[in-house]
C-alpha cells in the first residue's frame, strides 16, 4: 500500500467547487504574466524533484521507472510552454464600419474548471488542464484516479507551494459515482463552468449528456482503438519498434496505446513473424529495472483484460508468449523480472487473424494485446483504421512520401505518425481524438487555450452620439451602367 485515503461525496466536490468559485474571482484579477510566473514555478518545482515524483509513479501504479522519468518531463514541458501563454493571451483590435468607434476582442477565464483525469498518466495529464486553466485565470477542482492518489497529492502540493492561492487548486478523492453526483450538484449550482475529462469513452458519453444539460461543452479526452498499417514498402524492423513500443509499452494502458496491426498481406507473414520473436524476448517485471511493461494499473483494468482474453477464437492465432493470462508460478513468462506475486502481472499477446466482426478488433481493450489482420490497397487499409469508430492516433509506415499522406487525409485520427509509433505526444501539438476517442476538443500547445478562455468583444464609441450599426453605415454607390469606352477595349 502507498496511501490511504478518505473518499469524499457528493458533497464535498460541491464544496469545492463552491470554494473554487469565490477564489477565483481575485486570480482572475492577478495579471496573465505573473499567472505564468506561479505555472514556470510549478514547473521548476517539477523539475527539482523529477525522481522522487517518476519514483511515486512507478511505485504506485507500476509505470517503469524510465517511462514515469518521461512522464515528469512532460509536466516540465507543458509549464515551460505555458509560461509564455501568460504573455500571449492575445485579443484583437478590428476595424469598425463608423467612425470615431473602436473595436476589441479579448479572452476572458471561463471560471472554474472540474478536472476528472484516469490514472494511466497520473500527473502528465492532468498538467495538460491544470497549466493552462491557471494561466488562463480559472480555478480549478481536481478529482484523480483513486487508485493515484499519492501522486495526485504530491502534484498538488507542488502546484500550491508554487504559489497557487488556497481554493484555486482543490483536490477531491472521490469514486466515479459520487463524482458524477458532485459534478451535477455543482452544475445545477452553477459553480462549474468547465468540464474536463479524461478516461473511457463509455463515461465520456454520460459526461458530454450531463454537461449539455446546462449547454456546457465539456474537453473530453477518451480512448483508442489506434490502428497501424504496415505497407508492403515499410521498414520491417523500425515498423516492429514501432508495434512494440505503442502496442505494450506500459502495458497497453495508455489511450494511444496500439490497437489493431493493419499489415500489408506481402510482409504479413514476415512482419508477424518478427514482431512475435522480438516480444518473446521483451522483459516483463518490476517497473523500477529495464522493462517492456510491469503490472496492470488496478484490479478493476486487471479483470476488464481477463475478458477480453475470453473473446479469443478457434480463427485466431496467438503469439507473444508461452501462454496468456496472469503471470504466475503454474503460468509463467520465460524471463520475468522479479517477484510476480507483488503485482497483476500479464503475458503479452499477440492475436493474429483478426476479423472485422471480432470483438477484439472493434474495442478498446486496455491491456497488453494487439491484434493483427490484413489488407491489400491503401483504400482498404484507410477503411479498416476507421472501422472501430474511435479517432485518436494512427500511424502508417511507409517509405513512399505519397502514402503517408493519402493516409492522413484519410484517417479519421486527431493525431496520425508516419514510421513513427501511436504514443508519444510533444507538449506543444494538440492532443486529442474524434469519434469515440472525444468531442474534438484539443488538449496541449496554443489549442487548449479555447477550452478554458471565452472570447469577449467590446465596441468603442467615442463620436459622442448614438451610431447604430448596419444602419448609420456611409455607402458609396459604383456606377454599375458603366462600360468601358471603345479605345480601352480589348481587340476581339
Amino acid at each position: 500500500m502507498v496511501a490511504r485515503v478518505e473518499l469524499d461525496g457528493p458533497e464535498t466536490f460541491l464544496a469545492a467547487a463552491r470554494r473554487a468559485k469565490h477564489a477565483q474571482r481575485e486570480w482572475s484579477r492577478v495579471p496573465a504574466p505573473v499567472r505564468g510566473r506561479v505555472v514556470a514555478g510549478f514547473g521548476r518545482l517539477v523539475e527539482s524533484n523529477k525522481q522522487a515524483l517518476a519514483g511515486l509513479v512507478t511505485r504506485e501504479i507500476g509505470k517503469p521507472y524510465t517511462e514515469a522519468l518521461g512522464e515528469v518531463q512532460e509536466i516540465i514541458d507543458t509549464c515551460d510552454y505555458f509560461v509564455g501563454e501568460g504573455r500571449r493571451l492575445y485579443g484583437q483590435t478590428v476595424p469598425s464600419e463608423m467612425p470615431d468607434k473602436q473595436l476589441f476582442t479579448f479572452r476572458a477565464p471561463v471560471g472554474v474548471a472540474a478536472v476528472v483525469t484516469a490514472g494511466n498518466f497520473p500527473v502528465a495529464v492532468p498538467s495538460w488542464y491544470l497549466a493552462p486553466a491557471l494561466v488562463c485565470g480559472n480555478a480549478v477542482v481536481w478529482k484523480p484516479a483513486e487508485y493515484a492518489a499519492a501522486t495526485a497529492r504530491a502534484l498538488a502540493e507542488l502546484a500550491w507551494r508554487a504559489g497557487v492561492p488556497e481554493g484555486v487548486l482543490n483536490l477531491v478523492y472521490a469514486e466515479g459515482q459520487p463524482t458524477y453526483e458532485g459534478l451535477r450538484a455543482a452544475l445545477e449550482d452553477g459553480s462549474v463552468d468547465k468540464v474536463g475529462f479524461t478516461g473511457s469513452s463509455d463515461v465520456g458519453r454520460d459526461i458530454g449528456e450531463l454537461c449539455g444539460r446546462y449547454l456546457q461543452t465539456p474537453c473530453l479526452e477518451l480512448g483508442g482503438k489506434n490502428p497501424m498499417v504496415v505497407a508492403a514498402d515499410a521498414e520491417l524492423d523500425l515498423a516492429v519498434e514501432g508495434a512494440l513500443f505503442s502496442g505494450w509499452g506500459t502495458g497497453g494502458q495508455r489511450c494511444t496505446s496500439l490497437g489493431n496491426l493493419i499489415v500489408h498481406r506481402d510482409v504479413h507473414d514476415e512482419f508477424v513473424s518478427r514482431l512475435d520473436a522480438m516480444l518473446r524476448e521483451a522483459t516483463i517485471g518490476n517497473p523500477t529495472q529495464e522493462v517492456l511493461y510491469g503490472p496492470m494499473l488496478d484490479r478493476k483494468f486487471a479483470d476488464r483484460f481477463e475478458s477480453f482474453l475470453g473473446e479469443i477464437r478457434p480463427h485466431h492465432r496467438v503469439l507473444g508468449s508461452e501462454a496468456t493470462g496472469r503471470i504466475t508460478d503454474s503460468n509463467p513468462r520465460k524471463g520475468f523480472r522479479g517477484d510476480h506475486s507483488t503485482g497483476l502481472y500479464y503475458h503479452p499477446v499477440l492475436v493474429d487473424g483478426l476479423r472485422t466482426e471480432d470483438t477484439l478488433f472493434q474495442r478498446e481493450t486496455f491491456g497488453p494485446m494487439v491484434g493483427v489482420t490484413t489488407f491489400d490497397t491503401l483504400e482498404e487499409a484507410i477503411e479498416l483504421g476507421n472501422m472501430p469508430g474511435y479517432g485518436l492516433s494512427a500511424a502508417v509506415y511507409t517509405t513512399d512520401p505519397g502514402t503517408a499522406f493519402r493516409f492522413r487525409e484519410g484517417i479519421g485520427a486527431g493525431m496520425v505518425s508516419a514510421n513513427n509509433s501511436t504514443s508519444g505526444a510533444e507538449a506543444h501539438l494538440p492532443f486529442g481524438g474524434n469519434g469515440k476517442s472525444g468531442n474534438g476538443s484539443r488538449l496541449s500547445g496554443m489549442w487548449v487555450i479555447d477550452q478554458f478562455t471565452r472570447w469577449q468583444s467590446l465596441n468603442w464609441d467615442f463620436s459622442g452620439k448614438l451610431q447604430k450599426a448596419q444602419m448609420d453605415v456611409g455607402a458609396v454607390e459604383p456606377q454599375l451602367d458603366y462600360r468601358l469606352p471603345t479605345e480601352l477595349r480589348g481587340h476581339r
